[in-house]
């Protein structure tokens, strides 16, 4: 199996990428570098986030996503203006979506694949899990649920006023602004994850020592227990251990 996974990943990292863009994303070409130069871990697919509005054929659902044309997208936040041009395109059923950061790696062992599992989680994408093949490849997808997916006009013809447009985009821009957020976390989570265990210990020392003692002091100023559900989200999910059980 050691062999047969370097010479999985060698063909993977050698192939020629098919992609409509043919490139990793910018915002997370670091990540990808970052598993791919590790030992244990190669990337096979990856998107950073996308603001996409598509055109599909309204008279035959079946057939939808091979018929279905790019009116735009953006791997950025989007602005009115484009997507109004995009509409503007429209014959068929335009849906604008928001979709998430995705990334799928494979990993050497099932302990590899726990271990990037942890991580996902703990930085925020807790749609994440691994499958093993039956040529024992072990497939770790790391995926967010906080995706958007709004129809818009119907046989090119617009169904929603131009203010409602206006609130989609600003949703849609929050959505990929929390997207890049959560890639940083990750981006630092894995990092730590992947250094040694001695390494590891000092860091996690000298980025929680501090903050845990303010909490502690603030909350004998208030009041002796303080409920979880008053802490932030972020500081709650920075408390978790990063052994997440992995069918939780």
């Amino acid at each position: 199996m050691e062999n047969k996974f370097i010479q999985w990943k060698k063909q993977c990292l050698t192939k020629i990428d098919y992609s409509r863009k043919g490139t990793v994303d910018e915002d997370i070409s670091h990540i990808v570098s970052v598993l791919n130069n590790s030992d244990n871990y190669f990337t096979t697919s990856s998107c950073s986030g996308r603001i996409i509005l598509t055109d599909g054929v309204s008279d035959n659902p079946d057939v939808q996503k091979r018929n279905c044309s790019w009116l735009f997208v953006t791997h950025k936040k989007c602005l009115i203006r484009d997507l109004v041009s995009g509409l503007e395109k429209s014959s068929g059923d335009a849906v604008l979506k928001f979709e998430p950061f995705l990334l799928h790696v494979q990993c050497r062992q099932l302990e590899d694949g726990q271990l990037l599992h942890s991580v996902a989680i703990n930085s925020g994408f807790r749609n994440s899990g691994f499958t093993v093949g039956k040529k024992g490849k072990i497939i770790m997808a790391v995926r967010s649920t906080h995706g958007l997916e709004v129809p818009l006009s119907h046989k090119g013809q617009v169904l929603v006023k131009e203010d409602y447009i206006h609130f989609l985009v600003e949703v849609a821009n929050q959505k990929m602004e929390e997207n890049l957020k959560r890639i940083s976390r990750f981006y630092k989570c894995l990092q730590t994850a992947l250094l040694p265990v001695e390494s590891q210990s000092l860091c996690k020392f000298e980025t929680e020592e501090k903050p845990v003692y303010k909490r502690r002091k603030k909350r004998g100023q208030n009041s002796a227990c303080q409920d979880s559900r008053d802490i932030s989200p972020i500081e709650l999910e920075d408390c978790l251990d990063s052994g997440v059980d992995l069918f939780t």
